[in-house]
């Protein structure tokens, strides 16, 4: 089994949409591991972030998840990283094929419903980032 790290962000908790969402999850075969609600700071947001610190949209990103409340959750199943990735969609709504999260939940690039860790070594990063340990336990 892998583990994934999966945010509904502040445009789909503010809009209703986690419940959804959270179905779409189990219906796709996820286990969630771990989930709780958070509201982020723009420092955590920065921390949470940090990779894209040099990049014109950081300041604006930061803004926007520290916006409103938004869900953080470990996810679990066979190549949970993909298979997470492949139901949410491009990152771009726009560009997200039917059925998928983004396509059906997100309204513009910066404002995409849902962020999902992109491999192991950044699903690793972000899970410590939120949740101990004593949090996963199955």
């Amino acid at each position: 089994m892998e583990q994934t790290f999966a945010i509904i962000k502040p445009d789909a908790f503010s809009a209703g949409h986690t419940g959804k969402i959270i179905d779409r999850l189990i219906q796709e075969g996820f286990r969630i591991v771990g989930m709780k609600k958070l509201w982020m700071s723009p420092d955590e947001a920065g921390g949470f972030y940090y990779v894209h610190k040099e990049r014109p949209f950081f300041g604006d990103l930061c803004e926007f998840m520290s916006s409103g409340p938004c869900i953080a959750m470990v996810l679990e199943r066979e190549n949970a990283i993909l298979g997470w990735r492949e139901l949410m969609g491009a990152t771009n709504p726009a560009d997200a094929a039917e059925g998928t999260l983004r396509k059906e939940f997100g309204t513009e690039l910066s404002r995409n419903a849902t962020h999902g860790s992109d491999a192991p070594e950044t699903a690793a990063f972000e899970i410590g980032y939120f949740f101990s340990g004593l949090e996963l336990r199955s």
